[in-house]
């Protein structure tokens, strides 16, 4: 009976996670996510108290959507911070020319609910990612780095980045540039080495980062500023 049960919510979670790719987590219909699984409304609602505790269990349970979106680093292992990085973006790259990819399947749940903060699948999402930042910030820790927390931050801002354009462009070279940066960024907080940025209202300000060239907006024109 437990197998049973069990295979059911199985059911119901891939037919969940195809719709919610398919149509997104607002169109799909729990009507439609019952036929796909072969079951009624009412033996839905037995294993999912609501379609929206459904959409927050089909980012949760990972093994469900890992072939549908980019599984970050779930399975990170033991390798270096850089080793790391280079799994994360070889998957951006590898999947950045197919017209199909819709990347990540929680930023794409989180943009669908906006405005909607206390929604379950928007708090799996925050959870998924400060996961994946913690991570970060972990082996940065590892390796001596200044600044753990707030260069894994920057890695997560590089990452979402990296994805938003490649979706745009169907052009996986957005994702090599990021990777280059990331791996920039790395490098100098590895070193402890301070960068310079010049900010809109001409002042500088000086922090940790990658020594690398910043684009900022003065007016009407841009100034190229190199930092270090």
């Amino acid at each position: 009976m437990k197998r049973n049960v069990a295979n059911t919510r199985e059911r119901i979670m891939e037919s969940a996670a195809r719709m919610f790719e398919a149509e997104g987590v607002r169109a799909a219909t729990v009507d439609g996510i019952a036929a796909g699984a072969g079951v009624t409304k009412r033996t839905l609602y037995y294993h999912f108290r609501s379609k929206d505790d459904l959409i927050a269990a089909s980012l949760n349970e990972q093994d469900l959507v890992e072939q549908r979106a980019i599984d970050f680093v779930r399975e990170a292992g033991d390798g270096s911070i850089e080793e790391l990085l280079a799994s994360v973006f070889s998957n951006i790259i590898r999947n950045a020319s197919n017209a199909r990819w819709k990347g990540c399947a929680f930023s794409r749940t989180a943009v669908e609910l906006a405005g909607l903060p206390g929604h379950p699948a928007v708090s799996a999402a925050k959870k998924h990612r400060a996961k994946v930042e913690r991570i970060f910030s972990d082996r940065l820790e590892a390796i001596g780095a200044r600044d753990a927390a707030r260069s894994a931050r920057r890695l997560m801002i590089l990452i979402d980045g990296a994805i938003t354009h490649c979706l745009v462009h169907h052009d996986p070279n957005y994702a090599v540039e990021a990777r280059e940066m990331a791996l920039e960024l790395v490098a100098a907080a590895k070193t402890g080495s301070r960068s310079r940025i010049c900010l809109l209202d001409g002042s500088v300000n000086s922090e940790a980062g990658p020594s690398i060239v910043y684009d900022v907006c003065r007016g009407m024109g841009l100034n190229r500023v190199r930092a270090g």
